[in-house]
């Protein structure tokens, strides 16, 4: 956990430590004026990007689920699981760190049933990380490679555990269709090098957030329009 906290923010050309004024979001990197306050490099505008939509996020939270308990939570949900896509896109990792507590966090928003029944939990959390965890031995059967890590089969076990094992086969098509469209963009825009691994953390990541927000929704759009409700 230390390399998460330690060293604290910091200029990565000078060094400067970031003052408490500096660090506020979305306000410090516009009184900077996007600049080091030390050595004057550019300061890129991925903070206050993702600082603005870490507060769109939070604001759909709370309008979504209103203002009760267990909004804190599921805006901690939401929080970390942003923290994780960047760190994935960065670093190719998903820390046990971030994903463990959040994954512990979803049995106890569901023991007084807040999403799904503890039950459909506890089989949400077991069939999330065997789903993949089969994919993955069977790629690595047939190609002798290792497509993803094990980070992603705990993520997806997070939101088994949260929304329920019904909710992960939408999980799984959305976060597989938005990964495949990003994916064949950026190669198309030479903004990805084919033989570079694409991270599937991000893509889980959305799919469960978009799960999260409307997925009961779209189960019973579909259910409606192919005529099983």
């Amino acid at each position: 956990m230390d390399y998460l906290i330690h060293p604290g923010s910091h200029c990565p050309a000078c060094g400067h430590a970031i003052s408490p004024w500096e660090n506020i979001p979305l306000l410090g990197w516009l009184l900077l004026r996007g600049r080091c306050n030390q050595c004057g490099v550019r300061i890129s505008a991925r903070y206050p990007v993702i600082e603005g939509l870490t507060a769109l996020i939070t604001m759909g939270v709370v309008m979504h689920f209103g203002m009760h308990w267990h909004t804190l939570a599921i805006a901690l949900l939401a929080w970390g699981l942003i923290v994780l896509a960047m760190i994935d896109i960065d670093e190719q990792l998903l820390p046990d760190q971030i994903t463990l507590p959040l994954l512990w966090l979803g049995p106890l928003i569901n023991l007084p049933g807040r999403f799904v029944p503890l039950e459909d939990a506890v089989i949400g959390a077991v069939a999330g990380y065997l789903s993949l965890w089969f994919v993955f031995q069977l790629f690595r059967l047939l190609t002798g490679k290792e497509g993803m890590g094990y980070g992603d089969f705990k993520l997806l076990a997070l939101f088994g555990v949260w929304l329920g094992w019904q909710m992960l086969p939408q999980i799984i098509l959305l976060s597989s269709v938005i990964g495949a469209l990003i994916g064949m963009a950026l190669i198309a825009l030479r903004r990805h090098d084919r033989g570079k691994p694409i991270p599937f953390g991000p893509y889980l990541i959305l799919g469960g957030l978009v799960a999260l927000f409307w997925g009961e929704q779209i189960n019973q759009s579909y259910l409606h329009l192919t005529g099983l409700d």
